[in-house]
């Protein structure tokens, strides 16, 4: 890890190579992340510094000036003013990074790329780094008011880039298009990290609509694509650039058939990644080359018990619970379809996705359930077969009035995001039970679809 930090900084310092296409070069973020180094050793070291910028290249300059200060840098998962409070709460940050005007809290210090034009730059010839020393908070689960921390360290996230960027032999003559923003784990993965370690160029925006995209891929010759399910369903009837030679997908299931249509459409492979932002990458599939189920990355340890993967992986936060034999039980459900490969069947808890973001759906039927007039209500996830993954839908029994949902519809548009706002809420007398007492979620579905 050593010998790839400075391997890195001394690489950015000396190379004119673009790191943004047709904006900044690798010099010019090294020479910003010196400049933020400096200014960061005189910051409280014990007080994390919230990152809550977009741009890229400010993204990939502090990230740099924090690993060579072993400061803690918080990454926000939105940049509403209520998830950038509730962040500031957990952890107390007093300093945030910024490239464009944020609600924060009355008395944050904000810099911006400018703020550190006259700081002497730090030299980094005698950089010592702790593989191990905590480099990120990393942010999830705020959907629906309750976030979670997960903290990286920076062998976690440069270990993780550095094997993917091997494994499909990014470098310096790729230049990627992300269509996911880089403050989401996937995004910062694939638009900062991977293209950092592996001298590849990025481009700075993040396009989502079809024309978008294509004019992207076509106008800077893109040669890597990386993007989410929804996207992909958009552009299922569209041939991209030639250039194009590997997409990506995550946050989410893609479905079969889009991804089938992708492929014969533009005739390149899309790689699945099958992760979260706890455990980083976990495990993939390309279906285009006959791979039908997930096989784990090469550094995960795996096993199977009562259709539950447990997980070893050096990409784990050191946050996740593991059991006395350092293994992470994950939340989904799979079956092992041969000696290296498995199927996934679902989530065993709570916890859903909805377009890459995670909904607690416990959280959206207590908060549903407080509400007067409703006696019993039930949260569930329905497929969208848009390609966003899901959306929620709830069903709320009243025996005694008529229900206003316009209140309760108000109440929920307040407190949650916009992923975990359920599409579809019907009132029904009775919800359906099986014999065993236990909600009959088929019958649920019915009344809901």
């Amino acid at each position: 890890m050593k010998s790839l930090c400075a391997d890195l900084f001394q690489e950015m310092k000396d190379s004119r190579q673009e790191f943004i296409a047709g904006g900044s070069t690798r010099k010019e973020i090294c020479q910003l992340a010196a400049r933020f180094s400096s200014c960061f050793l005189e910051l409280d070291s014990d007080v994390p510094i919230c990152l809550a910028a977009e741009d890229r290249a400010v993204i990939a300059a502090t990230l740099l000036a924090a690993v060579a200060t072993g400061r803690v840098l918080t990454f926000p998962h939105s940049f509403s003013a209520r998830a950038l409070r509730q962040m500031q709460e957990l952890t107390g940050f007093t300093t945030a990074i910024v490239d464009v005007h944020r609600e924060l809290a009355h008395g944050t210090q904000c810099i911006s790329p400018e703020d550190v034009q006259d700081f002497s730059p730090l030299n980094f010839s005698d950089l010592q780094v702790d593989p191990d020393a905590e480099l990120l908070k990393l942010f999830t689960g705020g959907s629906t008011g309750a976030a979670k921390i997960w903290s990286k360290s920076v062998k976690n996230v440069f270990d993780e880039a550095q094997f993917m960027a091997l494994r499909y032999a990014i470098c310096r003559s790729d230049t990627i298009v992300a269509t996911i923003t880089p403050y989401h784990i996937y995004g910062l993965l694939f638009s900062v990290l991977i293209p950092l370690v592996a001298q590849a160029r990025i481009i700075a925006a993040s396009p989502s609509f079809p024309a978008e995209i294509s004019t992207s891929v076509a106008h800077y010759s893109a040669t890597i694509l990386a993007s989410v399910p929804a996207h992909y369903r958009a552009l299922q009837s569209r041939s991209l650039h030639t250039s194009l030679r590997l997409a990506f997908s995550s946050a989410g299931m893609l479905p079969e058939e889009d991804g089938r249509n992708f492929c014969a459409q533009n005739s390149i492979d899309i790689v699945e990644v099958y992760g979260s932002t706890e455990t980083g990458g976990l495990a993939s599939r390309n279906r285009n080359s006959g791979e039908q189920f997930f096989t784990p990355l090469q550094p995960v340890t795996w096993q199977i018990q009562d259709e539950r993967l447990y997980v070893r992986s050096p990409f784990l936060s050191s946050d996740v619970p593991v059991d006395s034999d350092n293994w992470f039980l994950s939340g989904d459900r799979v079956q092992q379809q041969d000696g290296q490969s498995f199927s996934l069947h679902g989530r065993a808890d709570a916890i859903t996705k909805v377009a890459g973001e995670r909904v607690d759906l416990d959280e959206i039927r207590d908060l549903l359930q407080k509400q007067k007039g409703v006696a019993e209500c039930v949260v569930v996830p329905l497929a969208d077969r848009g390609g966003r993954g899901n959306r929620i839908a709830a069903l709320l029994r009243n025996e005694e009035e008529e229900l206003d949902l316009a209140p309760i519809k108000l109440m929920l548009s307040l407190s949650l995001e916009p992923a975990a706002m359920p599409k579809i809420i019907r009132v029904v007398s009775y919800i359906p039970l099986k014999e065993n007492g236990k909600y009959d979620r088929d019958a649920i579905i019915q009344l809901l679809s």
